[in-house]
């Protein structure tokens, strides 16, 4: 009888042990990433406000449209003789029907002619508005118009920024 059992036994121990290497099982996994062509922002044109008039007793401002269109409000007046008027003009690349923000300045900008007078730009548009570019076929235009504030009696000359102003540009 001791001949049979143990036999049993050992069977028994063995099947124990193979239920328990059965009861774990194991898996793989692949990992991958894929990098975007990164974003990047080339100047085109800078933004020229062009040739303006001002009241020697009331300032006034020059908006500068993203089309490029001006007009004048207070004491400012635009001569038929209009000078060079641009929009600032960008060029932005990288990965085709991806969506991307744009930052503008959020603190004025100051042109000054050399002479000690100065003027400010502030109030920054841009065409695509800042949440809305889109890069089609993985390029766009950007377009950036801007308010010039004149003041009453403002000296005659070039005034151009000391420091170009930033536009910044970030994938969604």
């Amino acid at each position: 009888m001791k001949k049979v059992l143990m036999p049993l036994a050992i069977a028994a121990a063995i099947f124990g042990v193979t239920n328990r290497a059965n009861a774990q099982a194991s898996a793989t996994a692949n990992a991958s990433a894929y990098v975007i062509t990164p974003i990047s922002i080339t100047k085109t044109l800078d933004m020229n406000f062009g040739n303006l008039a001002v009241s020697a007793s009331t300032g006034g401002t020059v908006v500068l449209s993203t089309a490029g269109a001006r007009t004048a409000t207070g004491g400012v007046t635009l001569p038929s003789t209009t000078g060079t008027v641009t929009a600032a003009t960008f060029t932005v690349t990288g990965e085709g029907s991806y969506t991307y923000d744009i930052t503008l300045p959020s603190s004025a900008v100051t042109l000054t002619d050399g002479a000690g007078h100065s003027m400010t730009v502030n109030a920054f548009t841009s065409d695509p508005t800042a949440l809305a570019g889109a890069l089609t076929a993985g390029s766009q235009t950007l377009y950036v118009g801007a308010t010039l504030n004149v003041a009453a009696g403002q000296a005659s000359g070039n005034y151009t920024t000391a420091t170009p102003f930033t536009v910044t540009v970030n994938y969604n």
